[in-house]
């Protein structure tokens, strides 16, 4: 390769007879073919590469898709980020047309960054100009991923109570009409209306003592109210004995109950109370499924800060339970969570949403290293003027090797494919940056921590 030809293009432009002589003597030209992979992300990094011919695509892995994050031409520099801090690629480059590259090894990359401030320069603007733009598109497509997960969370979560409403509502046409069916047999059995009335108080599921909440139990009583309807004659026995037990009713209750009428129209009397309490049920079962569904809508409200100013003050409590009930479907059944909180923890002065971000990170982060399966514990307190907050589980933890890089950007702990190693990085950010709190880290085999430190105002620049 001419000197010409290196110096047109911008990293070298400035350099001397000398460097140039070095890197002729210390690179290579090489050729890719449409399709063939330069780089691998994850493998290790040797060379840098100077594109002389042809176009390469920059991809890098998130979740189960690869992300676009530039294409590059003649002229242009790749692979030297994972050059300068020895580590290993942080994405795949593969030739899009019939390409040639000068390859520079790693010994003569060093002696040009030492030799020649104009091409340190040249790299580091570089450098900061990818590593922004990297995270930039990263970052929207992990909150993107993220926001699909939570809404993936949410649906199945609201599911099973709008689920339960629709059969309930269908459960309860059916048994008002059976209802209605008793009442008029009554009335025209010559029954007066007031004692109807009465009776209705009195076997009104309000009125009744809660049953005791075992299973076992109730399933017995189920059983024996069902052979002693049948005795009575009353239809669809085995369809009314549930909801008779689970309003409290016994055998003697309802014997005594059906005394009060003559024997001909004990059936009717019985059929009647029978049905009035399998709508209570039902109509308990209603507001249940539609106060967990206002209880999640409340939650996700509260979690996203809705109609609130940026900076607020925070019940960090709050953002707390708002997280576990938006990564409910995540924790149940295999995950146990024990809350260790401080009932007289203060509020705080910050940016709510962002810090129910961090929760949201380090607790799904947690699961995940549970395989869904464990102990998660979370504890706050106060100390002096900072709120502390810690997250635990009792995974198989963090090696030590690297445990010191887990807030860098790009840089995770997961398989290839699985994460893009923002996670973390963006917790680092809110909590330093952000609140100017700190957070550490504590793990060993069997328990791994993390220590969300928060100061209880927000301080200026000039006091951080």
């Amino acid at each position: 390769m001419s000197h010409e030809v290196l110096q047109e293009l911008p990293l070298f432009a400035g350099l001397t007879q000398a460097d140039l002589d070095m890197l002729e003597a210390r690179s290579q030209t090489i050729s890719l073919a449409p399709g063939e992979v330069l780089m691998q992300e994850g493998t290790p990094g040797g060379s840098l590469y100077v594109i002389l011919e042809g176009e390469f695509e920059i991809v890098k892995r998130s979740g189960a898709q690869d992300v676009l994050l530039a294409v590059r031409g003649p002229g242009e520099v790749i692979g030297e980020m994972s050059l300068l801090d020895q580590t290993p690629r942080t994405a795949t480059v593969r030739a899009l047309a019939a390409s040639k590259l000068m390859e520079i090894h790693h010994e003569a990359f060093q002696h040009l960054l030492q030799g020649s401030p104009g091409a340190a320069v040249s790299i580091l603007r570089t450098i900061t100009s990818r590593l922004r733009n990297t995270e930039a598109m990263l970052r929207q497509k992990e909150k993107m991923a993220a926001l699909g997960t939570l809404s993936a969370g949410l649906a199945h979560e609201l599911n099973n109570p709008a689920a339960a409403l629709t059969r309930s509502a269908g459960q309860l046409k059916d048994i008002l009409s059976s209802w209605v069916e008793a009442g008029a047999a009554l009335v025209g059995a010559g029954i007066d209306p007031s004692a109807i009335r009465a009776a209705f108080d009195r076997s009104a599921p309000s009125a009744r003592p809660a049953p005791a909440n075992d299973p076992l139990a109730q399933s017995r009583l189920e059983s024996s109210l069902e052979a002693w309807l049948t005795e009575q004659g009353v239809d669809r026995a085995w369809d009314l004995a549930p909801s008779l037990a689970a309003a409290g009713w016994t055998e003697a209750d309802l014997e005594a109950w059906a005394a009060t009428v003559s024997s001909e129209r004990r059936a009717s009397w019985l059929t009647w109370v029978a049905w009035m309490t399998a709508a209570g049920r039902v109509l308990g079962e209603m507001a249940m499924s539609a106060g967990r569904i206002s209880d999640i809508v409340g939650a996700v409200r509260s979690y996203a800060y809705l109609d609130r100013a940026p900076v607020q003050r925070v019940e960090v409590h709050a953002g707390l339970e708002d997280t576990l009930v938006i990564l409910r479907h995540k924790l149940e059944p295999g995950v146990r969570v024990v809350r260790r909180y401080d009932e007289g923890l203060p509020a705080i002065e910050g940016f709510g949403s962002e810090l129910n971000q961090v929760w949201t990170n380090l607790i799904d982060n947690a699961v995940q290293a549970m395989h869904a399966e464990g102990e998660l514990s979370i504890t706050t307190s106060r100390q002096d003027e900072e709120v502390l907050v810690e997250i635990c589980d009792n995974g198989p933890g963090i090696p030590p090797e690297i445990r010191e890089r887990i807030f860098e950007p790009f840089f995770t702990t997961k398989p290839p494919g699985s994460g893009s190693g923002l996670g973390l990085h963006l917790v680092y950010n809110i909590v330093v940056h952000r609140h100017a709190g700190r957070i550490e880290v504590d793990s060993h085999p069997g328990r791994t921590c993390f220590a969300v430190r928060l100061p209880m105002r927000l301080r200026g620049p000039d006091e951080r």
